[in-house]
Order: structure tokens, then sequence, then C-alpha cells
């Protein structure tokens, strides 16, 4: 669902609220209240559960009543899963199977903090995250198929070119893309990868262009951050340069991300289900409340969507910090400062 500013015009929108494992609950319950104190008239909020909990008690880690209420709606925010270090029989990532059931190609994850303001766009249905593994010679060697495709390239270039314009028009800076790869080594896939996003790029020539390997990229984004405006690069690529990045904004307690297909989306914080705090009531809500800026934004809730970013930049630079961020503040003291700040 493409985003807009327009809040007038809108009926009010169906958005599920799944909490998931760990912390997820906590943030997820954050998020929503803060979010009903911009725009609660206007949002419609079911319930839907997910993750590791849910496989333990139904053996389905997503359950099929989940994917008909998530069919139902708009988007929908997400807290965290936790997922088994070792092989479960029968269970499989949750988000990574929603990612493909609904069609959700596109990752947004943005980094902001000071002169920092860039986007890392990552294709989020396939390359190494395809999931085609297979055992060779009985056991002794595993092989991982990576899954580079000109249809998803050019969906997700051009999913990232239109985003660089539409950041354009509302900041007034020329429009930016990095292209990342490692076509160098990976000539097929990755080639695959440059040439269509290249060919896309053009498209858009009001767009200055870049080409940046994969591992001269992180060490890039990490000297000069401020350089960089809309980002695009394959899944696995893509994940670990938000991570990288989140660093420099502030930790991944503070990152917030969208998954976006074409009329859906499911956004999440990037932080994990941390068990080790699960239930202390420490856990920073800010990540969760971007992702549901994020979320607002995509299903056309704009207005509300920038009051609540303009509350999270007041929090984040005044407001009482949780242990993460290293102070002493509870989620309720964090959760208590942002709604006033709504």
């Amino acid at each position: 669902m493409a985003p807009t500013g327009d809040d007038s015009a809108l009926a009010p929108v169906r958005l599920a609220r799944i909490g998931g494992d760990g912390i997820g609950p906590e943030v997820v319950d954050a998020a929503v209240r803060v979010v009903d104190g911009v725009g609660g008239d206007r949002i419609e909020w079911v319930e839907a559960e997910m993750g590791w909990r849910t496989f333990e008690r139904t053996g389905r880690a997503l359950p099929e009543a989940t994917v008909e209420i998530l069919e139902n709606c708009a988007g929908a925010l997400f807290g965290a899963v936790s997922s088994p270090s070792h092989a479960v029989d029968g269970y499989r990532s949750p988000i990574v199977e929603l990612r493909r059931r609904l069609d959700l190609y596109a990752n947004l994850r943005p980094l902001r903090s000071g002169a920092v303001d860039a986007v890392v766009v990552r294709e989020n249905t396939e390359g190494l995250y395809a999931g085609r593994e297979r055992w060779d010679r009985e056991g002794e060697v595993a092989i991982a198929e990576r899954v580079i495709s000109r249809r998803a390239t050019e969906r997700i270039v051009r999913f990232a070119c239109e985003l660089a314009v539409t950041r354009a028009v509302q900041c007034g800076n020329p429009p930016r893309l990095t292209v990342v790869h490692k076509a160098n080594v990976l000539r097929l896939s990755d080639g695959l990868f440059r040439e269509t996003a290249l060919d896309v790029a053009a498209g858009f020539p009001e767009i200055e262009v870049e080409e940046q390997l994969v591992d001269s990229m992180v060490y890039r984004l990490i000297l000069e951050p401020e350089r960089y405006d809309v980002i695009v690069a394959p899944n696995l690529y893509g994940d670990i340069l938000s991570d990288a990045g989140a660093a420099l904004v502030g930790g991944l307690g503070v990152v917030g991300s969208a998954n976006c297909g074409e009329r859906f989306c499911l956004a999440e914080p990037v932080h994990g289900s941390a068990p080790d705090i699960a239930g202390q009531g420490t856990a920073n809500p800010i990540a969760a409340v971007s992702a549901a800026a994020l979320l607002l934004e995509r299903v056309g809730l704009g207005d509300a969507a920038a009051r609540i970013e303009e509350a999270l930049a007041e929090h984040r630079a005044a407001g009482p910090r949780t242990p993460d961020r290293g102070g002493a503040a509870t989620t309720d003291e964090a959760l208590a400062d942002l709604l006033a700040r709504v």
C-alpha cells in the first residue's frame, strides 16, 4: 500500500497486533498505546499470534488462523520471535514464512540520528534466505543455494528508487541511491542483481546512483554514514548493513523496520526477543514505536506517523533512558514520556 499524508480522507484502518515472544508483548503494548494517543479513533486493532510460544502450544509457529486475520487487515505490528538454536522438527521462522505468504518483498530499515538519515531497502524474499539447503556426501557437506532473480531485483530497486524520490521531495535534498553487491566474486548471482539494478535506476535520471561492494560498504557506512540516502541490497547484505547501521544510531533498541508488499505491511522492531529481560519492565519501547510509525505511514496515516516521529526525536534527545541506552528508566517511564510528547 502506498504511503500518503492525507489522513482526513481515509476510512478507519484495521491493524493486527502480535506480541510474539520475550519482550515482544511488552514493547507492542507500549507502541499501541502511543499509536492510540495520536490516532486511536482511526484504527481498529485485532489480536493475532505467532512465534515460538505459539509453536510450543499448537505445533505451528504461524497458525492459519493468523494468516486469515492478516489477510483482512491493512497491516500488523509484531514484537519479536524466539527461535531455537538447533533444528526442531516442524518449526520454521514465522517471519520468513509470512514474508513469503503475503509477498512482503521490501524490508525498510531507517537509520536516523543527528546528521545520519538513511534507509536500507532489503530484498526480502530470496537470496540465501530462500531456504534452499541440502546435504551432500552423506551429511559431510552442507550446501545452501542463493537465489537472485531479475523479477525480484527489478521490483526492489524500483521500490528503492521511488522511495529516494519521495524522500527528496520531503527533505529538499537530491535523491541518491547506493546499489550494494559483490559482483566481482559472485559474477552470476550478484552480477544479475547489479545489472538489473542499474537498468532500473537508469529510468530515474534525477537520482544520483553509485555502487558499493558489500564489504567496503560496511566500512564506509561506519566511517561516513551521513553521506548515504537510500541503500538497496540483496537479502543477507541488507540484513547485515542495517544491523551495522543500527550501532551508529543508538543500537538495535531504537530501530524499527517494515516488511512491505503491495497491499500489506508488517512492522517490527529490529531487536530480538531478549528473553533475559522479558517481564522485568526494562525493555526499550523506542524500536517498536518507530516500527509503528512506519506502519502508520505505509497504511496512509502519514500525519499520525509524523507526530510519533517528532515525539521520538524529542524523547531520544531529552527523555529518560532505558538500560540499553545507559540509563535506569523502566519501560513504563519511557512510555509515559513518549505519551506526554505526542
